[in-house]
């Protein structure tokens, strides 16, 4: 039965997280905690957990990427310059993480969701900024209704805060997309759709990177992963074709939500 509904997890996780490219681990890990913590599952660590949740988030986003890749929404380019910063900070959370106690984990977690929702509140109002044209890198990109973006980034301004998503994604067990979407939507201008694509992009080579961590360490419960990983792969897939026909300020108004509610949750479980 515990299985089953660890399937059921993998699935909402996957289609939550490649819907605004957050990656799934926003999803697995407090449910992996909680589900522990009642006792239906055998007692969790908030180590277990992450390195759990990082291992199922790289087929979270392969599968978003396959997804995205056939509308060419991904960014490869600035995916790639982006890891360079974000994959040594996963490492760095990867081996961060083993400091943290439960109590603490859950009370600093909690702290981050409210924080990133608080930031995709700030992400509705990027359309009425002034943009900047003068980047280093400049991109253009086609929307559906025709229009022409130009969006853009300083190299080195992109990898310093890449490496700290790479950072709070290695640590918190995530992906980094909790932080990397408003960023670029916010700093880069990119487009919200091309910023999913190239987040989950992002959020698979890095969470290769932070699982071989973790699992050098020991901290992957297999029999968990290969529970979750069919229905995130699943969900993956249809959230991805979901991003393409939900409004983009209905899906911020839902993630935000989700991301309170969970943050709340754990951050009272942390002060308890």
């Amino acid at each position: 039965m515990e299985y089953v509904l660890l399937v059921l997890v993998g699935f909402l996780a996957g289609t939550i997280g490649s819907l605004v490219g957050l990656g799934g681990g926003i999803i697995v890990v407090p449910s992996l905690l909680f589900l522990g913590a009642i006792h239906f599952l055998p007692d969790v660590s908030p180590q277990v957990a992450v390195g759990t949740s990082l291992v199922v988030i790289i087929f979270n986003g392969l599968s978003s990427t396959l997804s995205y890749m056939k509308e060419r929404m991904v960014d490869y380019q600035s995916g790639w310059l982006f890891f360079i910063g974000s994959g040594p900070g996963a490492m760095l959370g990867a081996w961060t993480n083993q400091m943290l106690s439960l109590k603490h984990f859950s009370l600093y977690f909690g702290l981050f969701l409210v924080f990133v929702s608080f930031l995709l509140m700030l992400t509705k109002r990027s359309a009425h900024l002034p943009k900047q044209k003068h980047f280093v890198v400049t991109r253009t990109y086609i929307t559906n209704e025709g229009e022409t973006v130009i969006y853009g980034y300083h190299p080195a301004i992109a990898i310093a805060i890449a490496f700290a998503v790479g950072f709070f994604g290695g640590l918190f067990g995530i992906g980094g997309g909790s932080l990397m979407v408003p960023a670029m939507i916010l700093l880069f201008f990119f487009p919200p759709h091309v910023a999913v694509a190239t987040s989950m992009f992002m959020i698979f080579v890095s969470s290769v990177v932070s699982s071989i961590t973790h699992i050098v360490l020991g901290n992957v419960e297999w029999l968990f992963a290969i529970a979750l990983i069919p229905g995130i792969w699943i969900g993956a897939k249809i959230g991805a074709w979901m991003n393409k026909k939900l409004k983009s300020q209905t899906l911020v108004l839902m993630l935000r939500l989700v991301l309170i509610l969970l943050g709340v949750r754990l951050i009272i479980q942390g002060i308890s």
